[in-house]
């Protein structure tokens, strides 16, 4: 019987791997990048005003991905004391951290479907 290799990760390699882990725990999900994507572009958006950029996603999975993501500190949520009441989200300092890997996995997402669209016949 043939023996695995023992794999023998330092101490930054490891520190790395959870960050990574830590990194795709909190941005994990279909919808999170596109809504912080579509936070980013504009200033305060409400629950409906979301509802309708992020096309495709249902009310109920916004508003259970919008408290994750509060509770990660990415986004604020502003209770508006008009009536009916209304409900702000804003991208946080920290949030508009995220907009370079954003801006990147937005290049990279242009560039697969250009080499994609390259190769179709004709």
């Amino acid at each position: 019987m043939k023996k695995q290799p023992v794999l023998n990760t330092t101490p930054p390699c490891k520190t790395r791997i959870l960050a990574i882990k830590d990194a795709m725990e909190i941005l994990s999900g279909k919808w999170k990048l596109h809504i912080i994507g579509t936070l980013i572009e504009g200033n305060k958006l409400r629950f409906m005003d979301l509802l309708r950029e992020v096309e495709g996603i249902a009310p109920k999975v916004l508003s259970k991905e919008l408290q994750d993501m509060e509770v990660n500190q990415l986004i604020s949520r502003t209770v508006c004391n008009t009536k009916p009441i209304t409900v702000e989200y804003e991208i946080t300092e920290y949030g508009k951290t995220l907009e370079p890997i954003i801006d990147e996995i937005a290049k990279w997402g242009m560039a697969y479907r250009t080499s994609l669209l390259k190769k179709l016949p004709q």
